[in-house]
């Protein structure tokens, strides 16, 4: 049986989302949906995508639609896949699930309540250099003592991974941060029990804090730094350092080296080298297993939990 999906948001992650899918077979995106028509159509046209539309409730109508993946704004993520499941859809929500804790709450009493696979984004869980490391700890060859973590851009104005305009403001502690609260509790087995958090000045227009600060600390006693700034000029991306009881690792997207820097091929970790492909794989293998993905609402929620402790610690 081919899954048909229906994609939201045809920005610069829709793009790498849609890409992905031409690698999985028995896979079919049958509508894009996006905020400006021509543009959707565009992109439409270029991955042989039948049906565009500017507003999700036109691509839930559709029936042969099984699954929804969302690449749209922070802002609409709890909204949209509470429509999402609704309409008795499956979906993926790209990373941050939410900006607003009780609404995450209630999407996962919503997921039981239907038993529809619902999962997020977090990319990190994927990233073959990250699952080299977790198949490490899983077989008791490696435990973190210390991640020391480096999220930086350069966005002193409203763009996109694409260098384009934005329609919406991104935001340091409930999207890139949560990357990394979600991977060091996900590598380390034991939940965050510590969290503290500084922030730099709020821009004057975009109102966010541009550069940010957290320490955590887990349960069986790891610990985390994280340092995100979108006041960067260069190198640009997240960089991890893994300092563990026997080894230390650095992770740069889908590239694993050593402490001294010594290329390690992970290449036979997976099927692809792409992270997103391999989250979309998840995806589409869970529900045809009918079973809970790997970041299901269920695992990711507590690292929101986190965010917003930390929200509340910042004053926000």
């Amino acid at each position: 049986m081919t899954i048909k999906v229906a994609l939201a948001g045809a920005g610069a992650f829709g793009i790498k989302h849609l890409d992905g899918i031409r690698n999985i077979e028995g896979v079919e995106v049958v509508s894009l949906v996006s905020r400006d028509l021509d543009k959707t159509r565009q992109v439409a046209d270029q991955y042989g995508i039948a049906h565009v539309s500017t507003e999700l409730a036109d691509s839930l109508a559709l029936k042969e639609v099984d699954a929804v993946i969302l690449c749209t704004p922070t802002q609409m993520h709890a909204a949209q896949a509470n429509a999402c499941l609704e309409a008795g859809k499956h979906v993926q929500v790209e990373i941050p699930l939410c900006d607003v804790l009780a609404e995450g709450e209630a999407l996962l009493d919503l997921q039981r309540k239907t038993g529809l696979v619902a999962m997020c984004g977090h990319t990190r869980r994927f990233n073959p250099s990250h699952q080299y490391v977790h198949q490490r700890i899983t077989a008791g060859e490696f435990s973190i003592q210390q991640m020391d973590v480096q999220t930086y851009f350069f966005r002193r104005s409203n763009m996109n991974a694409l260098g384009q305009p934005r329609s919406w403001t991104d935001h340091l502690l409930w999207h890139h941060a949560a990357h990394t609260v979600d991977l060091f509790a996900y590598q380390s087995g034991s939940p965050i029990v510590k969290a503290n958090a500084l922030q730099g000045p709020i821009h004057p227009t975009l109102g966010i804090a541009m550069d940010m600060s957290l320490q955590l600390k887990a349960e069986n006693g790891a610990i985390c730094t994280l340092s995100l700034s979108f006041n960067n000029d260069g190198p640009l991306g997240t960089f991890f350092r893994y300092i563990g009881d026997t080894a230390t690792y650095l992770a740069r997207y889908d590239d694993l080296y050593t402490g001294k820097d010594e290329k390690i091929d992970v290449s036979p970790v997976a099927v692809s080298m792409n992270g997103i492909e391999l989250q979309d794989r998840e995806f589409f293998a869970a529900i045809r297993e009918g079973r809970e993905p790997n970041a299901s609402l269920a695992q990711v929620l507590p690292c929101y939990r986190v965010l917003h402790g930390l929200e509340q610690q910042l004053g926000a």
